[in-house]
Formats: C-alpha cells, sequence, structure tokens
C-alpha cells in the first residue's frame, strides 16, 4: 500500500503562498499553477483583444473546466447548520430565570426550617442543594447546541474523482469481542459483512476483528464470513443496497424493490437470501459443536491442537483471511483486508480488559497497513450506512478541522428495542440533547463505539493549533481581555510555547539506519529531537512500529517484507511489551476505569484537541441492547462503576488538566459524567420522605405564604419550560424525554447507588465485588420475550423498597385523614403529590417485576418487606419527630386507674 500523500486544500487568496493554506499536494499546486498562468495569459490575450476592457474573460472553453475546480477547491467539506434563534433564545432566557427562581427558592428553603420536623427539613434541604448543583452541571454544556452537515459531493470532487487514483486517506477498523457464548458469532459475522461491503476504497479499508476470549468458535466463524463475504459484497455493491449486514437487510419490512431498476435484481437476491441462510446453518453448526470443550482442548482443521485453548494463557496469534495478496470477490474484484488478531496472555500480567485488547489493535495496525484514521465498532453495532467512513472523511479530510480533530463520534442507534423503550435503551435525550450541546464547545465526549480516531491523537499528540484555537474561553476573555492585542494582527500566528511543545512531543525523529530489515522506504523529513532510547520507552521496542508513528497520511512503504511486518506484528502484541512505556498512561486508550471511553476522549480533550459530533440522515450504525431489567441495571452499574474510578483517579476532571487547553463548560460536562452516580445517594433519601411524611404526619416545608407559594409555582413551571423548550429545538419526542426521566430515578436507586459503595471498596478497601445476574424464571417466547424475563440481582431490593414504603405510606395517610376529618385532607395533599411523584418515575421497574403476567418473584417481596418492615419498627421504637417534652407528658397521663 503506497502512502497517501497530503491532499488537504483550502484556497483563499491565490496570491498567498500555497503553504500557509496547508496545501501540501504537488499534483495540487501544479494544477492550481498552471491554472493561474493560463489566466494571466487569458487576461493579456483579452486585454490585448479588447483594449478598452469590453469582453467577457470568465472561464470559456477549457479554461471553464479549471475554474470550476478552482471554485470547488473553496468550498468546504461541511459546515455548522445554527439551530434557529427562535427556538434557542427562549431557551437560554428560561435557563436563566429557572437559575434566579431556584436561587430565591434555595434562600426560603435554608431560611424556613421546619421545627418540628427538624430532620426531615435538614435532610430534604441537603438533597434539593445536590440537585441544583447536579442540575448545573448538566444545563450549562448545553448551552450552545448546534447541527453539521455534509457535502459527500464535494469530498468526492476533492480526494475521489472517477478514473483518477482515489486519494482517501486509508482506514483501520476495529471490532471488539470477548465471549463467542455470549455474542453471537452470526452478529459479529453481521458486522463484519457490513464493513467489507462499506462504499470506500477497498484498498484503503482494513478490518481488524479482536478476539479476547482466543476462541477458535471466533476463529472458524471468522474463516466462514471470510468466504461468504466473496459473494455478499459484489452483491450489496452492483445493487446499492443499505443496510449492508444481510442478517438486518433480509429482516426489513419494506418494499425492497423500491428505487431498483436492474431485472436481475430479484433473482439475485432471492439467491443470496439462500446462500446467507446456508452461512447461518453453518454457523449455528459451528455454534452447537463449541458449546462442550473436549478434555483434549480443541483441534483445528490440520490436526494441530488449537494455541488459546486456555484463554488466560496462550500465545499472540494473527491470521489474514482477506487481504491484497488474493482476496477476491466471485467478479474478480479486490476485497478489504480482514485480519483476525487474539493478543498473547499470561498469568501475572495486567492485560486491561477492552482497553488493553484495543490498544493491541492500534500496534498490529500501525505495523499491518498504518491507516491515517481508526475506527471502533463493537462486535453488534453493524455499519447501517454505507458511507459512514466518507461523513468521517468530510471532518478529518476538511483543511479547517483535519489537523486539530482527535475524532468524530457517530450516536448510537438500536434495533430491537420495544415500541415503547421501557427502559430507555435508546438513550435519545443524551445523544440527541447533551451530545449536540458538547459539539457546540469542544465536542462530544467518546461512547465506546462507532467513533473513527485520528491516529496521531491516540498517540499522545498535541493537536496544531491556530491563534484562534489559542484564544482565552468567553469567562477569561470577559475578565483578561483578548490575546490578540499585541500580535500584530497575524492570523497564524502559533503560540511558540506551545508550538515548541507540539514540535518536542510528536516530531521524534528516527535514525533511518537504525530501523530493522523490512522497514525501508520511510521518509526521514524530521529533525533529530528525541533520542532512539526516548522512543522506545515511549512507543515501546518496536522500530518498524515506531517509523510507522512519523507517517502522518498512513499507509507503509511499498518495498517492505510481508513476513517481516507479520513477525513484528505478533511482537507488539505480546503481553509484556507495554512494559516500562505510555501506552495506557499517554498513549492509547487510557486504563484506569472500566469505562475506558470517558478517560481517553477526556485526555484528548485536555491537550486541546476537539471532537466532532456527526449524524447523518441515515444512522450510521445500529447495534443492540439489553432490554431486559436485569441486564439493563447491571450495563448501567458498570458505566456508573466506571465513572466513580475516575472520580477517584488522578485524571479526575475536578483537578486534572488545568495546564491543557480543556475549555470550562467542557469541563463541566466531563464533571457530570463522573458525579452523576453520587446523586443517587441523595436521590434515595428523597424518594423515601413521602412514605417517612405520610407515617409521621410531618412535613419538609412549614405553611407557606403567598409569596413563598409563588416561588414553588415558579420553580415548577421553569422546569417544565426548559424541558418543553430543549424538546422543541432538538426534536426528541415527549415520550423519549418521560422515559429518560424515569430510568434516571430507576438507575439512581438501584445501579448507581450500588456503584458508589462497589467504588469505594475497590478503589480504597482493593475489594473487587461483583453483582453476578442469573436467570430465575422465564414467560413464554414471542416478541420481546426477553423483556419478560426475570433476572434475580439484588439491584432490584432498593427500589422495590422504595416503592413498597410509598403505598403504604399513602394507605396509612388516608387512612389517618379519614378519621381525622376533614381538616387534614388539606395537608395531606401535598404529601400524597410527593408520594405518587416517586411512584409514577418507578412504574416502568414496577412493571418489569412484575413481567407478562404480573407476577413477582418471591424473592423481592420477601427481602422488600423485610427492608420495610425493619424500617417501620426502628420508626416506632426511635420516633424522632417526637420532642422529649411531648413524650414526658404523654408518659406522665393518666390512666384508666387514674
Amino acid at each position: 500500500m503506497l502512502p497517501i500523500a497530503t491532499v488537504h486544500v483550502r484556497i483563499v487568496d491565490p496570491s498567498k503562498d500555497l503553504n500557509s493554506y496547508g496545501l501540501g499536494n504537488v499534483d495540487w499546486k501544479e494544477r492550481v499553477e498552471g491554472w493561474k498562468l493560463k489566466q494571466d495569459k487569458n487576461i493579456m490575450q483579452m486585454t490585448n483583444r479588447y483594449p478598452e476592457g469590453k469582453g467577457d474573460i470568465e472561464g470559456t472553453g477549457s479554461n471553464g473546466d479549471e475554474l470550476q475546480m478552482a471554485d470547488d477547491a473553496r468550498q468546504p467539506l461541511s459546515r455548522v447548520v445554527p439551530i434557529s434563534s427562535s427556538h434557542l433564545t427562549p431557551y437560554r432566557v428560561v435557563i436563566i430565570l429557572r437559575l434566579i427562581i431556584l436561587g430565591f427558592f434555595l434562600q426560603y428553603r435554608v431560611t424556613h426550617p421546619v421545627k418540628d420536623a427538624y430532620g426531615l427539613w435538614l435532610t430534604s434541604v441537603i438533597c434539593e442543594i445536590w440537585f441544583a448543583l447536579s442540575w448545573l452541571l448538566d444545563q450549562f454544556p448545553k448551552w450552545m447546541p448546534i447541527n453539521r452537515e455534509t457535502y459527500l459531493d464535494r469530498l468526492a470532487l476533492r480526494y475521489d474523482r472517477d478514473g483518477e487514483p482515489s486519494q482517501l486517506a486509508p482506514i483501520d477498523i476495529f471490532v471488539s469481542t470477548v465471549d463467542p457464548l455470549k455474542e453471537p458469532p452470526i452478529v459479529t459475522a453481521n458486522t463484519v459483512l457490513s464493513i467489507l461491503a462499506v462504499d470506500y476504497p477497498v484498498d484503503k479499508v482494513s478490518c481488524y476483528v479482536s478476539d479476547d476470549g482466543s476462541a477458535m468458535l471466533t476463529f472458524e466463524a471468522l474463516s466462514e464470513t471470510a468466504e461468504f463475504a466473496r459473494k455478499w459484497v459484489p452483491f450489496c455493491k452492483k445493487h446499492n443496497i443499505e443496510p449492508r449486514a444481510p442478517e438486518f437487510y433480509f429482516a426489513q419490512k419494506i418494499d425492497y424493490l423500491k428505487d431498483k431498476i436492474q431485472p436481475s435484481f430479484v433473482k439475485e437476491r432471492r439467491a443470496m437470501k439462500r446462500e446467507y441462510e446456508e452461512f447461518k446453518v453453518r454457523i449455528n453448526a459451528l455454534v452447537a459443536k463449541a458449546q462442550k470443550m473436549p478434555e483434549e482442548g480443541w483441534t483445528m482443521q490440520d490436526g494441530t491442537p488449537w494455541p488459546g485453548n486456555n484463554p488466560r494463557d496462550h500465545p499472540g496469534m494473527i491470521q489474514v483471511f482477506l487481504g491484497h495478496s488474493g482476496g477476491l470477490d466471485t467478479d474478480g474484484n479486490e476485497l478489504p483486508r480482514l485480519v483476525y488478531v487474539s493478543r498473547e496472555k499470561r498469568p501475572g500480567f495486567q492485560h486491561h480488559k477492552k482497553a488493553g485488547a484495543m490498544n493491541a489493535l492500534i500496534r498490529v495496525s500501525a505495523v499491518l497497513t498504518n491507516g491515517a484514521y481508526l475506527l471502533n465498532v463493537d462486535c453488534d453495532h453493524y455499519f447501517n450506512n454505507s458511507k459512514a467512513l466518507k461523513e468521517a472523511m468530510c471532518f478529518m479530510m476538511d483543511p479547517a478541522y483535519g489537523k486539530k480533530t482527535c475524532y468524530i463520534q457517530f450516536p448510537q442507534r438500536f434495533d430491537g428495542i420495544d415500541l415503547h423503550d421501557r427502559y430507555a435503551n435508546r438513550n435519545i435525550v443524551f445523544f440527541d440533547i447533551n451530545l449536540k450541546g458538547l459539539d457546540g464547545i469542544q465536542g462530544p465526549v467518546y461512547v465506546g463505539t462507532g467513533c473513527c480516531f485520528n491516529r496521531q491523537a491516540l498517540y499522545g499528540y498535541d493537536p496544531v493549533l491556530t491563534e484562534e484555537d489559542l484564544e482565552p474561553n468567553i469567562i477569561v476573555k470577559s475578565c483578561c481581555g483578548s490575546r490578540k492585542k499585541g500580535r500584530g494582527g497575524n492570523k497564524k500566528y502559533i503560540d511558540k510555547k506551545r508550538a515548541m511543545k507540539r514540535t518536542e512531543s510528536t516530531v521524534p525523529i528516527f535514525n533511518m539506519e537504525d530501523i530493522e530489515e523490512g522497514v525501508e522506504g520511510y521518509d526521514d523529513e524530521r529533525s533529530l529531537l528525541m533520542s532512539q532510547k526516548s522512543l522506545e520507552k515511549r512507543f515501546g521496542q518496536s522500530p518498524v512500529f515506531i517509523a510507522a508513528t512519523f507517517q502522518e497520511q498512513g499507509g507503509i512503504p511499498p518495498t517492505t517484507n510481508p513476513a517481516t511486518l507479520l513477525k513484528e506484528a505478533i511482537h507488539v502484541i505480546s503481553c509484556g511489551y507495554e512494559d516500562k512505556t505510555e501506552w495506557g498512561k499517554e498513549i492509547g486508550w487510557i486504563y484506569g476505569s472500566v469505562t475506558e471511553d470517558i478517560l481517553t476522549g477526556f485526555k484528548m480533550h485536555a491537550r486541546g484537541w476537539i471532537s466532532i459530533y456527526c449524524m447523518p440522515p441515515r444512522p450510521a450504525f445500529k447495534g443492540s441492547a439489553p432490554i431486559n431489567l436485569s441486564d439493563r441495571l447491571n450495563q448501567v452499574l458498570r458505566w456508573a462503576l466506571g465513572s466513580i474510578e475516575i472520580l477517584l483517579s488522578r485524571h479526575c476532571p475536578i483537578w486534572y488538566g488545568y495546564n491543557g487547553r480543556l475549555k470550562l463548560l467542557e469541563r463541566l460536562a466531563y464533571i457530570n459524567t463522573i458525579v452523576y452516580p453520587l446523586t443517587s445517594l441523595p436521590l434515595l433519601a428523597y424518594c423515601v420522605l413521602p412514605a417517612v411524611c405520610l407515617v409521621s404526619g410531618k412535613f419538609i416545608i412549614p405553611e407557606i405564604s403567598n409569596y413563598a407559594s409563588m416561588w414553588f409555582i415558579l420553580l415548577f413551571i421553569s422546569i417544565f419550560a426548559t424541558g418543553i423548550l430543549e424538546l422543541r429545538w432538538s426534536g426528541v419526542g415527549i415520550e423519549d424525554w418521560w422515559r429518560n426521566e424515569q430510568f434516571w430515578v430507576i438507575g439512581g436507586t438501584s445501579a448507581h447507588l450500588f456503584a458508589v459503595f462497589q467504588g469505594l471498596l475497590k478503589v480504597l478497601a482493593g475489594i473487587d465485588t461483583n453483582f453476578t445476574v442469573t436467570s430465575k424464571a422465564s414467560d413464554e417466547d414471542g416478541d420481546f420475550a426477553e423483556l419478560y424475563v426475570f433476572k434475580w440481582t439484588s439491584l432490584l431490593i432498593p427500589p422495590t423498597t422504595v416503592i413498597l414504603l410509598n403505598m403504604v405510606g399513602i394507605v396509612a395517610g388516608v387512612s389517618y385523614a379519614i378519621n381525622s376529618g376533614y381538616q387534614s385532607w388539606g395537608p395531606l395533599f401535598g404529601k400524597l403529590f410527593f408520594a405518587i411523584w416517586v411512584i409514577a418515575h418507578l412504574y416502568p421497574f414496577l412493571k418489569g417485576l412484575l413481567g407478562r403476567q404480573n407476577r413477582t418473584p418471591t424473592i423481592v417481596i420477601v427481602w422488600s418487606i423485610l427492608l420495610a418492615s425493619i424500617f417501620s419498627l426502628l420508626w416506632v421504637r426511635i420516633d424522632p419527630f417526637t420532642s422529649d417534652s411531648t413524650k414526658a407528658a404523654a408518659n406522665g397521663q393518666c390512666g384508666i386507674n387514674c
């Protein structure tokens, strides 16, 4: 594969030096210079012909194409689509008003204690103050939401013209999988097939599948997938079908003949569907065979033992299934490269789970193909849009964005979700509101899949920033003024200190005489600033990989020996390669949390990189999500646990990265992503308060005046107004918003609560507690049958207890009001509203417990009744809201014998 030339183009003023606009392609320079000479010549001829200035000299004849070419070169590959001010201005006004109202509300709450229920009042005020801070962290990063639009036609015109060699950058795509019995091979196969059929030059695409469980089932399934791809890929490209994952293409309930004009399509589609069904049968046979491992271990087809029989102790394995050395489809066309990778594992080494596997893929891909950009997807996230790579390149190869963009994040979309999305699996509010807001600041957070990376950013390098990028943020500007003053108005000025830092960290020169066999051909264009020893300490002891890091545009020299590269690729995935290097600390995916995605994105943003949120009209990727209650809670538990680990680490955004270029609102967003599990503590207390108030007859608010009630009413109005206006500019439906609110309470009273204590035990005491899920019962099969399967987990206990307590409180409160007369109904309504608010938010959880046949598992009922009874008995015994004088008076009253 030839290195890709630099082709960034941005013509603003032909009189200026082309290099100042990032025009690095020699061929492009020659074309533009030739066009300028022709224009000068034409102008002279026209001047001689029409000395008085008559005539039209605008591009005629052969010059028209060059003029059009130059005009197209001026056009950006994407643009920011601002949200209408009629939507944003009211939204921002309401946010400010809500902030003011919240201040008056908290001032009233703090200065008006409830003396006969001081404990309840104090608890509620502390909770409300925390909720206010949490709202601020969540709200203000959504202050500047934007949309974006790409121009694929301009990308093709500039980098991928018909009849010319494509100048699109090479991309390496990573697919990660661990256990094929939990992650079905047919799902992984569909993801791989959608990658191999992507609409992108085949010599620029390489797919790497990481098997971190060293399963022969995954290896054999991938071999079958490679064979089926020879038929599937040409069918997809010939008929331009979407999506290009066969399982989901054939399952579409649409008119598949729409827009199809080739008479052979129906016949070929029918034949391909039969081929796919036969392929599925072969995969199913492999899965059935793999259910029980033989005592002697697995054996490959040639009779040799499978090297990965012990998933914790095996050598590194690499197998190239398809590629540039003979991987052709049935039409004789080349196929993208497909590589199986299973890194070495040995006892006594820390392997760092998914983050370690991804770092191994970075090194393997750099040695074998060295794509300038990387894209990672989970094994269950297939390409739903075959042009997704081109969508990403509209930003990565744009002169205005490419050099400072660390990654392009696509939203996650899901198949197989129940119609009403009971447990907010789609996460629409996060993807369509929060990430749009971050895109207007410094870019979205990395969410772990569906993300295209700049390889240089993963190597820990700083971005190339202009003076405009180095300007202080709006808060610093308002306090300290702008940096432009005194710079002489130089638009291209780059801060010398940061430029030197960039030079020192990103331009290490490798002595080409020291490069081993197989690496000849890399150009040495950098001055010596880092020694060989420093490079090895940073990147590891692989001269081939180190040399590959210099190729900013990707590619490997054509003179390299494939056998030598494969040997080096095995070396870079050895389990001891990362020892005493910066892998996982400053380079690649960052270690230290089960949510490595947050850490990795945060480190890049802290260096000054920006990220971009790309939402094409047709979703780029689609995946699967757990629709079962217990599975969903355990997924949320894992995310929350990762946030707690980051909170208690040195990379906590509260105190890390102040020497970098992380913007204030971006920092607030990152702080919100790691402190949100702590909200579970005040949330649980606040959800129990209604039951306590109803049982005790006390309330958290004293009798209020009309003035005070006005602030309460205004606060509720501002909350609803903020939500409605947010839905208005984002296009999110009210049902999705309500499901998000409900699951915030469900997750907060269960998974987030457990994550806090589990994280504290893990980080502070070194105790790793796992909450396992086991199947308890199952309803009959049917549509979304998994939705009704009950799996016991201790995460179910706290929310169930909260529901029971509030139900008991409602019964107790209503009974007391009936016995006490009509005068007690007025104070009761506020308490009842409070309790019903809690139950309404937990209603999806209650439905999940009842299942399809409305049966709540006995174990949940027993545990919850036990906790509720203990709580009630303690309450009666302690009686915290009765003063000592009242108790003494009650004890001194005469009985019937007085």
